[in-house]
């Protein structure tokens, strides 16, 4: 437990300011909906004319002139980007970092395994996105209650429980990238998280390519889909737990044996 106190307690000013943004702009946007709802059903009708655009959001498959759609849409997308940004981050930097910043030599001194310096500091990672995430799914419902909309507790819990899942899997690869750099590296984390949401869109805007839904955690996570079919895909998520699981174990075979720096 010293080590997860430890990697809070470091991470707490960034975790503070990740969550907070993240949760503005998510309230931000539902304060936006009841200016904006008498105007949705234009705005709905000029997306779905768009073409590939319109396919690559999914903006085909809901109404903007609904709260859960709207939000599907707009609020998924800032919790889809940012939480996956701050789960690449946070897990890309979680190993690494000792080397870099030359403290391997006091930590793996001490009479500790390196097998439990991995456990704890994934355990920590994935604390720090239980809190974001909790955090985050209680401004939401708090903005939904003050704008006086009915909450649609369903798709909004598997929407929340969607992005959560892909930011324990994005932190898992990138935990397993970890283990290989001997420097932290923001690019690496940012990296994955970017390259996984183009897949994501080449797969909704061309039918030849729909099998990256596969490959990336955004194609399970997908706000549109959730909300047009009220469940998450269990043949997307199924792949996506054993990435998660690959990443974790390549950092597991990696660190046990590393040379440290």
């Amino acid at each position: 437990m010293t080590i997860i106190n430890h990697e809070l307690r470091q991470s707490r000013l960034s975790l503070t300011v990740w969550t907070a943004a993240i949760g503005f702009l998510i309230a931000v946007c539902v304060f936006l909906f009841p200016e904006m709802k008498g105007e949705m059903d234009s705005i709905s009708d000029l997306f779905a004319s768009m073409g590939g655009f319109t396919k690559a959001f999914g903006m085909d498959k809901v109404s903007f002139g609904t709260l859960l759609g709207f939000y599907a849409v707009e609020c998924g997308n800032i919790l889809g980007l940012g939480g996956a940004f701050f789960a690449a981050l946070a897990a890309v930097s979680a190993l690494s970092k000792e080397e870099q910043g030359h403290t391997a030599e006091f930590l793996l001194t001490h009479p500790v395994s390196r097998s439990r310096v991995i456990t704890e500091k994934l355990l920590a990672v994935v604390l720090q996105l239980l809190i974001l995430n909790a955090a985050v799914f209680c401004i939401s419902l708090a903005s939904m209650a003050l704008i006086g909309e009915e909450i649609p507790w369903r798709e909004v819990c598997l929407l929340h429980l969607a992005y959560l899942l892909l930011q324990l899997e994005l932190a898992g690869i990138c935990f397993g990238i970890s283990a290989f750099l001997r420097r932290g590296s923001m690019g690496a984390g940012l990296g994955v998280a970017v390259v996984m949401y183009f897949l994501n869109l080449v797969a909704n805007i061309t039918q030849s390519a729909s099998f990256l839904r596969y490959i990336t955690p955004f194609g399970y996570a997908d706000g549109t889909e959730i909300v047009a079919s009220a469940t998450l895909d269990g043949s997307l998520l199924l792949p996506g737990a054993l990435l998660t699981a690959a990443g974790i174990l390549a950092a597991y075979w990696k660190y046990t044996k590393k040379d440290i720096a």
